[in-house]
């Protein structure tokens, strides 16, 4: 049982699996990483990734259109980041109280929304899922080809976006003016900046990604919708986060970590090993926690993260 770890078959199917489990982290992660690049931090990810799970999954449910169902999951994540953005930046609450608020609240909304509209079936409705797309010629490279280049259009999309949001953060005057706003909003008013309007639209921005992350979950990696369909995910990419520093490419590098780890203890149960499967999943986030821990100490935190600017206090 144990060569069957190191054949070539398994090594298939475990990169193809890191990808798929990794895609939603992706998402989740490059969202909290633009809202607390800017100073917010936004503990409601894991409520608008259940959000847009649902929402996605009942509107291609009705409409037969995963597209739509993804692009509606990412309507509801821009509202989720608009109601933080009202009772955190505006209103000056408490970003911890706020985003777990938001938690309670989209995961309660969903739940109503889903009953409303399908009520207790004993077996819970489907939908088709999205198909994955095959890349001519690169998907017929030994090993990594059938499961890299033969993946979900919108794991593509979430590995895109990885340079993408980089580019954005430390390549662009917008992505200058987020820093600055993360890092010293009374600087980033002084030359002009409207640190509430950025902030914002930061969340909005993240709340979008957020939401699509959840929308993978029910239109991708599985097709159709559970209370614990995001099973911490939102959570998880907190810590990626942190991992990485806030850094776009190291927060994604951590979600592809976690990704191996989630597809590994998969694959360890498909081989039969005898072990309690609740045993394989705490395996990624135990390593999850360890690494987080080893690294929070050298960890360069946003300096105006959880602080709501005021512009009264400047001179103060």
């Amino acid at each position: 049982m144990i060569s069957d770890i190191f054949n070539l078959a398994f090594l298939t199917g475990l990169i193809g699996a890191t990808l798929r489990m990794a895609t939603p982290i992706i998402f989740a992660t490059l969202g909290e990483i633009i809202s607390e690049r800017s100073g917010v931090l936004n503990l409601g990810i894991e409520g608008t990734m259940l959000m847009g799970a649902m929402t996605g999954f009942l509107v291609t449910l009705i409409t037969g259109s995963q597209w739509l169902g993804v692009f509606t999951a990412a309507i509801a994540g821009i509202l989720l980041g608009l109601l933080m953005a009202f009772l955190a930046v505006y209103l000056g609450l408490s970003q911890h109280v706020s985003g777990l608020g938001i938690t309670l609240f989209a995961t309660g909304l969903s739940m109503f929304i889903y009953r409303l509209k399908v009520g207790s079936p004993t077996v819970p409705p489907t939908v088709d899922p999205f198909k994955k797309v095959v890349i001519p010629v690169l998907s017929d490279i030994p090993v990594i080809g059938s499961s890299i280049f033969s993946s979900y259009l919108l794991t593509y999309i979430a590995i895109i976006l990885i340079p993408l949001v980089s580019l954005l953060l430390y390549k662009t005057k917008v992505g200058l003016k987020i820093r600055t706003v993360g890092a010293n909003p009374f600087a980033a008013d002084t030359v002009g900046v409207n640190v509430n309007l950025l902030r914002t639209l930061c969340l909005m921005t993240g709340g979008a990604l957020m939401a699509i992350g959840g929308s993978f979950l029910t239109l991708a990696h599985q097709n159709m919708f559970l209370i614990d369909v995001v099973g911490g995910r939102g959570w998880i990419a907190i810590a990626m986060t942190i991992f990485g520093n806030w850094d776009p490419v190291k927060g994604a590098a951590g979600a592809l970590i976690f990704g191996v780890l989630d597809g590994f203890q998969l694959r360890l149960q498909a081989l039969g090993f005898r072990i309690p499967f609740h045993i394989f999943l705490m395996i990624p986030y135990l390593i999850t926690i360890v690494a987080l821990v080893s690294v929070s100490r050298k960890a360069t935190v946003p300096a105006s993260l959880l602080k709501p600017y005021r512009r009264e206090e400047k001179g103060s």
